[in-house]
């Protein structure tokens, strides 16, 4: 086992002498007995069988977020928001099962930071929709704007129509699929997970992508730096073909038909190498 001399930069720092003792372990998760499922300990226990209306057509974001809340304590499972009239930074931060359904348009952030919800928007969606999802599912009927499911962790987001720019920028896990065109420089940065378009992408489609792979059904613009082409398995047909289905929708010329974007990884050791190397990569 490797060790380090006292004069290592981490002494000076103060890491070898810092007094763990005594400390509380903070718990994040607590699991049920019965049950092999992770939850928060301060979830609500909801029943999904039990369903409200909330009408916020004149109530504002904090006070609409208040209030889903409120429900939640109150047991309330379902929960159908109307006339959210693009508001923005709607039903963010829910860690908690919840089905919540939107008649009408989000603004921008809405529904980021979610772990476990079930979501559906009737509308359009705005900037960065459900930006560091962690679980759940978010269906958004319409189209949607930038940074689609900026750095998702978890779970499936799924757009029916088409998306802006940058789609699962920082993209860290879970499924991201959209039904129309996406913009430029999706993919951007991707670390893990898919993500599937059935129509066309823009340019620069996963510039410096790290890990991941991306479906394409229509044409590609460009791909970005270290992007390149990827061999279509049967084991991945198989499964985009089960996705899909899950939310109603199919490949226009059928999934063996979709292009596949991977990682060169040729920018992995990208700070090891030689100016002139470093040109070639670019």
């Amino acid at each position: 086992m490797a060790t380090l001399d006292d004069k290592h930069k981490s002494y000076g720092m103060g890491m070898h002498t810092e007094q763990l003792k005594g400390r509380s372990l903070s718990t994040f998760f607590s699991v049920d007995e019965e049950s092999s499922n992770f939850t928060y300990p301060d979830a609500f226990q909801v029943d999904i069988d039990k369903k409200t209306e909330l009408d916020v057509k004149d109530m504002e974001a904090t006070e609409i977020n208040l209030k889903v809340r409120a429900l939640m304590k109150e047991g309330y499972g379902h929960i159908v928001i109307k006339n959210p009239l693009a508001k923005h930074s709607l039903c963010v931060g829910i860690l908690n099962r919840l089905k919540l359904e939107f008649e009408g348009s989000l603004g921008y952030f809405g529904c980021g930071l979610i772990d476990g919800p079930n979501i559906t928007v009737k509308g359009r969606v705005g900037w960065s929709c459900a930006e560091n999802m962690m679980s759940g599912t978010l269906v958004v009927e319409k189209n949607a704007g930038s940074t689609f499911g900026a750095a998702i962790r978890g779970g499936d987001l799924v757009c029916k129509g088409d998306v802006g720019s940058r789609t699962g920028i920082d993209q860290k896990g879970g499924t991201i699929i959209v039904g129309g065109n996406t913009g430029a420089f999706s993919g951007f940065m991707m670390q893990r997970g898919r993500m599937i378009v059935l129509g066309d992408a823009g340019i620069n489609l996963g510039d410096s992508m790290y890990d991941g792979t991306i479906f394409i059904g229509g044409k590609i613009a460009s791909c970005g730096v270290d992007a390149v082409p990827g061999e279509m398995t049967d084991i991945e047909a198989q499964w985009m073909e089960r996705k899909l289905a899950l939310y109603g929708m199919k490949a226009p010329n059928g999934v063996s038909k979709m292009q596949k974007i991977v990682a060169g990884k040729q920018l992995w050791n990208y700070d090891n190498l030689e100016p002139h190397e470093k040109k070639i990569v670019l």
